[in-house]
């Protein structure tokens, strides 16, 4: 699996933003999202979506104000960043895998597949 990330840039504190995520190759996957990283911060979970149901999954951090959604005909997921925060600046990832479970969802380590990561600052 491929992953593409997209949509970062510069922003205002309290604006929007929406990050996109186009897998290809092999691209079943049981859960996609985002994780990101802030400059000397280790990677952190954002939100993952399960492919199959549609259930989404937030950081308390994020939770109201991030959406994931994701078009399995397109084979991508998208990030819809709202009411952002300059604590929100880091680089965004989307990731993938096809083995994780429930509960090991905000693990990193779990996921097999890496998008190269997007940067998303927010201005206050």
């Amino acid at each position: 699996v491929q992953l593409q990330a997209s949509g970062g840039g510069l922003v205002q504190a309290g604006g929007s933003l929406r990050l996109s995520c186009a897998a290809s190759g092999r691209t079943f996957s049981r859960y996609m999202g985002w994780f990101r990283q802030a400059p000397g911060k280790e990677r952190e979970f954002v939100g993952v979506i399960k492919t199959s149901g549609g259930s989404t999954y937030y950081a308390d951090s994020v939770k109201d104000r991030f959406t994931i959604s994701r078009d399995n005909a397109k084979n991508a997921v998208y990030l819809q960043m709202t009411s952002l925060k300059p604590e929100d600046t880091a680089v965004y990832y989307c990731a993938a895998s096809s083995t994780v479970i429930l509960s090991a969802i905000r693990d990193p380590r779990h996921y097999d597949y890496w998008g190269q990561g997007t940067l998303v600052t927010v201005s206050s």
